[in-house]
């Protein structure tokens, strides 16, 4: 099966439940706005916070266990209620859910804008984090119910162009923010266009449902806590040490958590992650890569982005503007990924992006030192830009096609899940690394601990590399 741009003037909408026939007809270019602009907020502000750090670190006197927590709060609550918020959406209606997570997120937006002290600031991030967890599996749901098969990998193409693009202005705006007013205001500008997005998306969208019947509680409370003990665990390791009372015992409580809630949901009769999902060899090995990539690669991202800041000295905006040839990428190849990407198969897009993720991050490990030529890392950052676009589309294809159109939302959520609590490791894990080695104190103490965080970052991905040749090629996906 092959994708075209050949769409019609309209798509689909549907009423009901998620395979019923379309009933009436909304123009594509509003169906993607109205899932997309809400989807751009929220992958915005997985980075626009980064290069605010160091300024945020200074201003609210917040330690280097404070500023992983900025980004880790909103990704643990992300990760921990992704898969709630999609089960709610399938009982619920998956429209009135996304529009409930906008509104959520835009309050906490503010919540942010006003915190005065690290522990406001990460009780508001932790509420943004929930509001974007109903944001962004169901924006995919939604436009995957709206769109025609044969026009869906080049939709989810669009909408990875989209993630691209928040993810590319991400650290530019921030830099400018905090350079040009402060960085109350990365977190005020959600504000009005989450007032605007919330009337337009319920013009625009349908409802539809999915095939939840009851909301797993006991799994959400055995999945959640055991994340949120597993990573504290991880964070807390290089500081207060590995066998300290605290992680040990955060560590422990975490795994048998989370071996209790993979016990739960093969009993419980509504289980809040079909665990049957993971029979489809193709939905096991995408959901890997998706970890091993998210570990590597924003972990990386956490620490690189500080980088131009604590060692070469840049302003907030020029270190946003220096790591614009890697995020600044995936807005451009995202879409001609999900346009060929049922022409050349998943497993080459994926498997080549990972390959050039990692290859990228050896690269900028290698180069790295307290003056480095802006010129000798630009190139791999490129790479490592090209590798992510070649990633986020082909991956959405794959889990929706993993999935039966009932199971659609669900497996969205948990693909998602799984991919933030990526980040959260990896934010978490490498940082322990650079702790390990380095610090904040000087540039060449934060290289000697950045350098080695950044080479683990790229066995991680390359890992990832090698699971993607259990993909499905061409000839198996058609």
């Amino acid at each position: 099966m092959s994708a075209t741009l050949e769409p019609p003037s309209t798509v689909p909408v549907l009423d009901a439940p998620a395979d019923a026939a379309p009933t009436r007809q909304r123009p594509l270019g509003l169906v993607i706005a109205a899932v997309g602009i809400p989807t751009f907020m929220v992958t915005l502000d997985n980075l626009v916070v980064t290069n605010a750090l160091p300024v945020i670190k200074t201003q609210l006197h917040a330690s280097l266990t404070d500023l992983a927590w900025f980004v880790n709060a909103y990704t643990l609550a992300f990760a921990s209620l992704l898969l709630t918020m999609s089960s709610l959406g399938d009982r619920f209606g998956r429209r009135r859910v996304f529009l409930a997570g906008i509104t959520l997120f835009t309050l906490a937006s503010a919540a942010c804008a006003l915190a005065t002290g690290p522990a406001e600031l990460i009780a508001a991030r932790a509420v943004q984090g929930a509001g974007a967890a109903a944001v962004m599996p169901l924006s995919l749901t939604l436009l995957s119910a709206a769109v025609p098969e044969k026009m869906r990998s080049a939709a989810i193409g669009i909408w990875g162009g989209i993630s691209g693009l928040g993810v590319a202005v991400g650290p530019v705006v921030g830099g400018a923010v905090v350079q040009g007013l402060n960085w109350h205001w990365i977190f005020w500008l959600n504000v009005p266009i989450g007032l605007l997005v919330v009337p337009f998306a319920a013009a625009v969208l349908s409802e539809s449902f999915g095939g939840a019947k009851r909301l797993d509680l006991v799994g959400l409370v055995l999945s959640a806590t055991g994340v949120l003990s597993l990573v504290y665990g991880v964070v807390h390791g290089a500081g207060d040490g590995w066998t300290s009372r605290t992680v040990l015992s955060t560590l422990i409580a975490g795994g048998v958590l989370l071996a209790l809630f993979i016990g739960w949901e093969l009993r419980t009769d509504h289980p809040m992650l079909p665990l049957r999902l993971f029979s489809s060899r193709s939905f096991s090995a995408v959901n890997l890569v998706t970890f091993t990539f998210s570990v590597g690669t924003f972990g990386a991202i956490f620490l690189l982005a500080q980088y131009f800041q604590v060692v070469e000295h840049y302003t907030p905006l020029g270190s946003g503007i220096a790591t614009l040839p890697w995020t600044l990428a995936p807005m451009f190849v995202a879409p001609v990924a999900g346009l060929v990407v049922d022409r050349v198969g998943p497993r080459v897009l994926i498997g080549a992006g990972q390959a050039l993720i990692a290859i990228a991050l050896a690269w900028m490990a290698a180069v790295t030192h307290v003056s480095t030529d802006y010129l000798a890392i630009a190139p791999a950052f490129v790479l490592g830009g090209v590798g992510m676009g070649l990633t986020f589309a082909p991956i959405s294809s794959v889990v929706m096609d993993s999935a039966s159109s009932a199971d659609q939302g669900i497996a969205s959520g948990t693909s998602n899940t799984i991919r933030e609590v990526g980040v959260a490791m990896g934010v978490a894990v490498l940082a322990s690394v650079f702790a390990s080695y380095g610090a904040y104190f000087t540039g060449a103490t934060y290289v000697a601990g950045l350098v080695p965080a950044v080479r683990t970052g790229a066995v991680i991905v390359a890992v990832g590399a090698v699971v993607a040749l259990l993909l499905p090629g061409r000839k198996a996906r058609a």
